[in-house]
């Protein structure tokens, strides 16, 4: 297994004292079959920020995500072009796409649960890698359910199925799952796209919170999610990342080109 350490040192630290880089991304170009979706998208992501992607549909947003952690190689007709650097590493060179996703986690817009128990969906992943001992599967359980808000409403019920959960409950269930991979980067593309308005708050209250223990990309089409939650944010458009910036800064005049003011402003999207 590929080992990625598992501390800020492990990015790489820029010059000029600000968070080390923990994702670098250069010349990052997709397409599938003869459609382009993504093109020369150069970005770095910190460690320990909530970095937002805004942009209307079809804009890239959700390519740029799968490329992160390969799961175009389960995409048929998905070519991915560029580099990808995660902790310094180049992921097209790791072998082990198992020791990848384990330190890169995916939460989808649709909960996608497994037809297990509240706690195998969370325990499924640690026994992969071999956690055996009850207690300390307990504790992961238990730790997961607690930092995606959803143990106080679930540890009396453990064994029901997680998919008779309701929809906001099961969502929380699937971040509790990739959580419990201990990533180093969590991906999060539409969490809140099947979610009522307040469980989509709770969830937002848990990213916040564990934005201290790891690094989120978080990708919406809500800009008022991306202000609330985002250190930085970039805008996509027509396959091409056309700004990046401090999010409170692109929100209060400080956006440079014009297709990204329009945006903000509610012009099209």
């Amino acid at each position: 297994m590929v080992n990625f350490p598992a501390t800020p040192s492990a990015a790489v630290r820029p010059a000029g004292g600000s968070a080390p880089t923990l994702l670098g991304v250069s010349g990052l170009s997709i397409r599938y079959g003869e459609k382009v979706a993504l093109q020369g998208v150069d970005l770095e992501v910190r460690q320990n920020e909530i970095f937002g992607l805004i942009g209307p549909a079809n804009a890239g947003k959700t390519s740029f995500l799968r490329a992160l952690n390969r799961m175009d190689e389960f995409v048929p007709g998905m070519k991915v072009d560029g580099t990808i650097t995660f902790a310094g590493r180049d992921v097209r060179t790791i072998r082990n796409l198992y020791a990848l996703r384990r330190h890169i986690g995916v939460v989808f817009p649709l909960p996608v649960g497994l037809p297990l128990s509240i706690y195998d969906n969370v325990a499924l992943a640690p026994r992969l890698r071999g956690v055996r001992n009850k207690t300390e599967l307990d504790e992961i359980v238990q730790r997961c359910l607690t930092r995606a808000a959803l143990w106080d409403e679930v540890k009396d019920r453990l064994k029901n199925l997680g998919s008779l959960l309701s929809g906001g409950q099961q969502q929380r269930l699937t971040i509790a799952r990739a959580l419990s991979q201990d990533p180093e980067l969590l991906l999060l593309d539409e969490f809140s796209i099947a979610v009522d308005p307040v469980t989509t708050m709770r969830i937002e209250e848990v990213l916040k919170e564990l934005r201290a223990e790891l690094t989120i990309v978080l990708v919406t089409n809500l800009v008022q999610q991306a202000r609330r939650l985002a250190d930085r944010t970039a805008f996509f458009l027509g396959g091409r990342c056309v700004e990046i910036g401090a999010t409170e800064d692109l929100f209060n005049g400080g956006a440079k080109d014009q297709r990204t003011i329009d945006y903000l402003e509610g012009r099209f999207g």
